[in-house]
C-alpha cells in the first residue's frame, strides 16, 4: 500500500449492529464451560465492549489502559491481575479487534511475567483477524487481513475526525498492506 493511499474506512457506527455483536459474544461466553469472574477491558478499544459484556454476563469489570502507555495504568495493573489469576480467579480480557495481535501478545507476555495462571485467562474480541499472530478464544465476527483491508471504525471512534482515523489506520501500514 502506498503511503498516499487512503485506507478503506468501514464505519461500525450503528448501535444496533454493535449491540448484536456484543450479544453474540456474550451468548458464546455464557453458554461455554468457562465462566469469567471478571471482565477486563483493554483500553482504549476494549473498554466499551468490555463494559457491555460485563453487564450482559453480570460480572464486575476492571480496566487496563494499554493504549496510553503511561506508567501505573497498564503494566502495574497487569501484574495485579496476573496475581489474581494465580489465585484462581478467571479473567476475561476484552478488546475490540484482534488485528495484528500486538496488543494481545503484549498483554499475554506481561501476564506470564507476572506469574499468571494462563488457564484462568481468556481473550475475547468483537472482530478477530484469523491471520493474526495472536489467537483469541472468543469472538463475534472474523475477518482475514490477508484479504480484507478495511479499517474498522467502532462507534466510540466515529466521533473522531476523518484525519485522526486515517492517521491511526496508517500508523501500522502492514495491517492494511
Amino acid at each position: 500500500m502506498a503511503e498516499t493511499t487512503e485506507p478503506q474506512l468501514q464505519y461500525l457506527e450503528y448501535y444496533e449492529d454493535f449491540l448484536a455483536k456484543v450479544r453474540v459474544l456474550s451468548r458464546l461466553i455464557a453458554e461455554g464451560d468457562w465462566q469469567p469472574e471478571f471482565v477486563i477491558g483493554i483500553g482504549r478499544g476494549g473498554l466499551v465492549p468490555g463494559c457491555y459484556v460485563s453487564h450482559q454476563l453480570e460480572v464486575p469489570m476492571l480496566s487496563i489502559d494499554h493504549s496510553a502507555k503511561l506508567p501505573g495504568f497498564a503494566d502495574e495493573l497487569l501484574a495485579k491481575v496476573a496475581a489474581m489469576s494465580a489465585q484462581g480467579h478467571k479473567l476475561l480480557f476484552m478488546d475490540d479487534i484482534n488485528d495484528s495481535g500486538g496488543t494481545i501478545e503484549y498483554i499475554r507476555g506481561r501476564l506470564v511475567e507476572g506469574g499468571a495462571d494462563m488457564a484462568c485467562c481468556r481473550f475475547a474480541v468483537i472482530i478477530n483477524n484469523t491471520s493474526s499472530k495472536a489467537q483469541v478464544e472468543l469472538w463475534a465476527e472474523t475477518i482475514d487481513r490477508s484479504d480484507d483491508k478495511r479499517w474498522f471504525v467502532f462507534p466510540w471512534e466515529a466521533v473522531s475526525t476523518r484525519e485522526a482515523i486515517t492517521a491511526e489506520a496508517l500508523s501500522v501500514p502492514e495491517r492494511l498492506a
